[in-house]
């Protein structure tokens, strides 16, 4: 598992998919509110003046020299639901995040977030 402390070291480096092909550029880490463990990452893709951020499970992902590899496929990550670059993703669209990677989505017992930015 990679500790919250060394992935937050990687803001704005690389991230690429399983098989080493950019995505793009890691913008923010997401723990899991009940573990506080990384679970998500938002990926900054699109053209110079069109960027928009993607969701990318953390689940077996690996850190390397300047980048950090997810264990997801480009296209699939390239296609989540996306929020632009000064925006934040209402909690009641969370669930569509987790279907598109076909995770399993639950809030909190008290209905908090799942996700939380670190």
């Amino acid at each position: 598992m990679i500790e919250v402390g060394d992935i937050r070291e990687w803001r704005t480096t690389d991230d690429a998919d399983a098989g080493g092909h950019k995505i793009g550029t890691l913008e923010a880490v997401y723990v899991d509110t009940s573990t506080d463990e990384p679970a998500m990452a938002t990926v900054r893709i699109g053209l110079p003046t069109r960027h928009r951020l993607v969701f990318v499970p953390l689940a077996g992902a690996s850190v390397g020299p300047g980048c950090v590899k997810v264990a997801y496929d480009k296209a699939p990550v390239k296609d989540s639901p996306a929020i632009g670059t000064d925006d934040v993703r209402p909690a009641a669209d969370e669930e569509a995040v987790f279907r598109h990677h076909g995770l399993a989505y639950q809030s909190g017992t008290a209905g908090e977030r799942l996700p939380a930015r670190r």
